[in-house]
């Protein structure tokens, strides 16, 4: 195994691609075979060096509307299909918004997106949504991401004209799991939007979230699924089994499994954002050794329903790993 991660490391220095079956190689590698874990995160960290350098990308998001979706997504608190206990709130005003992306400026964070629950948008959220972050746009020197569910073509050229250049919109696992997490709408509906979102000139986030049941051979298939699509930040959410939905009692992903996964997709999408995301608390006192096996972004402080992670904490973390903010 130890000669193959080699091989496969030196074909993608040199401007290759790893195929499909070697993916499912290295991903099915035991947590007890210590050395070929070892080179490959050894490889992998080879490869960001190459393709992404040293510089992190730190990001944030917030709540801006929580709760009382009408989707059925088996992970999410925010679902109106399983009681969670979980705030609910209408769309924020713009005080608000702009209190916390100037708390998330002081920290020097790169890239602040609001998030909002629900398939999409009504009109009537939507364009407040667009004047909050053209306010944003004036009073902030963040980079601003947009998180808001399904969107047309015509609501992505709004958001970029806003002051938006990303969107965030995560497949949640691949095409053939897809059934499993959810049933109240359709993993097209979601290519559809990251397809309307690139045509309107927006960069794309795009990823989702591992330990919700799949195989590990259904992780290496959303890796490819995103490589296919040609987004070039991806987040990786480990699932954080939240009591009232469906996944309450799923079993968390060990860190070596979560750390593999992270790995391998460096390998899949080399020049990319491979960004910690929700759930990374599972890696425990691991989350360093991430940043040693191809992770190169994070998604910092507090996520939607849960908390999140210390900021100045993480920072010191990624230097102290020879990373650059």
């Amino acid at each position: 195994m130890i000669k193959l991660i080699s091989e496969v490391t030196q074909k993608i220095l040199k401007g290759g691609q790893i195929t499909y079956k070697e993916s499912i190689k290295f991903i099915n590698i035991e947590e007890n075979d210590k050395d070929s874990l070892q080179a490959l995160f050894e490889g992998a960290d080879e490869i960001r060096k190459k393709f992404a350098g040293k510089k992190v990308d730190l990001c944030t998001i917030m709540n801006a509307k929580s709760g009382k979706c009408s989707e059925d997504c088996k992970f999410c608190a925010q679902s109106a299909h399983y009681k969670t206990g979980i705030d609910e709130y209408k769309l924020l005003n713009y005080e608000k918004v702009l209190e916390r992306a100037r708390e998330m400026e002081r920290a020097k964070v790169h890239r602040f997106s609001l998030v909002t629950s629900g398939k999409g948008l009504n009109n009537e959220e939507f364009e407040k949504i667009v004047k909050i972050y053209r306010k944003l746009s004036e009073d902030t020197n963040l980079k601003l991401c947009a998180s808001h569910g399904v969107i047309t073509y015509e609501q992505a050229l709004k958001l970029k004209d806003s002051g938006i250049t990303m969107y965030h919109h995560n497949i949640e696992t691949n095409r053939d799991f897809y059934g499993n997490i959810c049933t109240t709408h359709y993993y097209e509906e979601r290519i559809e939007t990251i397809k309307n979102a690139m045509k309107a000139g927006l960069d794309i986030c795009c990823g989702g979230i591992i330990g919700m049941g799949e195989s590990r051979e259904d992780r290496v298939k959303m890796a490819f699924e995103i490589r296919d699509l040609g987004v070039k930040s991806i987040p990786i959410n480990v699932l954080n089994p939240i009591k009232g939905t469906p996944l309450e009692n799923q079993e968390i992903l060990s860190p070596f499994e979560i750390l593999k996964t992270m790995a391998l997709y460096r390998y899949i999408l080399p020049d990319s954002y491979i960004r910690y995301a929700g759930g990374r608390k599972a890696l425990r006192d691991k989350q360093n050794i991430g940043f040693r096996a191809g992770v190169n972004a994070a998604l910092v402080g507090d996520y939607l329903t849960t908390v999140g992670s210390n900021i100045d904490e993480d920072k010191d973390m990624i230097i102290n790993e020879g990373l650059e903010i």
